[in-house]
């Protein structure tokens, strides 16, 4: 589907570093700010063990897996909205992602220099958000003086534009974020917001880099407490991550890392929740095709009806849609492929209105 998810945060706190573990193409990470300047851009495996599952029914001659982008946006500092450090180029950057995560560093080393010299994740997620609605509350503004100059065209558009974009102004002026504004009950009250395209209306996470020491015991990591504190405030997701561990555990052989793992007291690495935190985030679920030829997850939207998620495959499914023969992945699995589930009655066959679930196994027809 090409979503992609935007690494932010203040200069030094770990994003290339997390970037060049999380995806195959490698950002140049260094201890001095600004290293970053173009945003790299990786394509992320998202892990499910479900595809294995269906291979040992199947034994198909390839698995692929489903992929988010992961963009790595150079550094943002204090007075960015007002074109300090990248500026406008950092700003123009977020708003070309469907979803942000904000690194913060929590641990403590005196040879990593931070921008601000201090070590407070929360200030940190507070200068990014600042920056963030500053440039919003500048957008918000302008779309408010269209909506007050085209008043008197008793436009009912216009008019929810104004009563939206004040109090919204006010919110973002506060150091508020967009998404944590109540819009109002008004059937476009959401589309008019969206049209604006305001950084801090993105759906947000966090990830807190912590040493390698903290991973076995968060609760002492005061610089995590604090954050995740902040976070729990706000109702956002926090994944706690060793950076400069998840980079060394990236490098290894496949084979090599169960051990890796095992000696630094981990069942996986920390990036999978990530991952996985990225696609709950989007609002995304799995569905999966099986044959012999191959077994491939593929990515919609949860709410998805059936012709929708068919369409993700090619356009012509959806536009052809007749039916969906949809099975669930466990049974696949336990009763051992689709015609023993079909005989045991465990194959479902659907039409244009069924809402798709994460985990389907799924062969459409259609007909162009």
């Amino acid at each position: 589907m090409g979503l992609s998810v935007g690494i932010v945060g203040l200069p030094n706190v770990g994003k290339s570093t997390l970037f060049n573990a999380l995806s195959t193409a490698k950002a140049e990470a260094a201890n001095y700010p600004f290293c970053t300047i173009e945003p790299n851009v990786g394509v992320v495996i998202v892990p499910d063990p479900r595809l294995e599952a269906l291979d040992t029914v199947v034994h198909a001659d390839k698995i692929v897996p489903t992929a988010i982008n992961f963009v790595d946006i150079a550094g943002l500092v204090r007075g960015a909205s007002k074109g300090e450090g990248l500026g406008n180029q950092f700003l123009s950057h977020i708003r070309e992602v469907d979803a942000v995560v904000q690194v913060a560093r929590c641990f403590d080393d005196s040879n990593i220099v931070h921008v601000e010299n201090r070590v407070d994740p929360v200030s940190d997620i507070a200068t990014v958000t600042t920056e963030l609605c500053l440039k919003d509350l500048d957008t918000v503004q302008k779309r408010l003086e269209r909506a007050r100059k085209m008043a008197k065209s008793n436009s009912p558009i216009e008019k929810l534009a104004t009563e939206i974009c004040e109090p919204l102004a006010a919110h973002l002026d506060g150091g508020n974020p967009a998404r944590t504004f109540k819009l109002p009950d008004d059937k476009d009250a959401l589309g008019l917001v969206r049209e604006m395209h305001l950084l801090t209306f993105k759906p947000t996470f966090y990830i807190a880099n912590v040493d390698e020491a903290s991973l076995q015991n968060l609760e002492g990591n005061a610089h995590f407490r604090a954050l995740k504190a902040f976070a729990d405030a706000e109702g956002a997701p926090v994944v706690p991550v060793c950076a400069a561990l998840e980079e060394q555990i990236a490098e290894l052989e496949p084979a090599d890392r169960p051990d890796f793992l095992a000696a630094a007291g981990l069942t996986e690495p920390g990036l999978f929740a990530v991952i996985r935190a990225g696609y709950k985030l989007l609002d995304l679920l799995t569905f999966f095709t099986a044959g012999k030829v191959e077994i491939r997850a593929w990515t919609t939207k949860v709410g998805a009806r059936a012709p929708q998620a068919a369409g993700v495959i090619h356009t012509d499914f959806e536009k052809g849609f007749i039916k969906a023969e949809v099975i669930w992945w466990e049974d696949f699995v336990k009763l051992g492929g689709e015609s023993k589930c079909r005989d045991a009655g465990k194959l479902g066959i659907e039409g244009k209105e069924y809402v798709m679930r994460d985990g389907d196994v799924v062969h459409f027809r259609f007909n162009v």
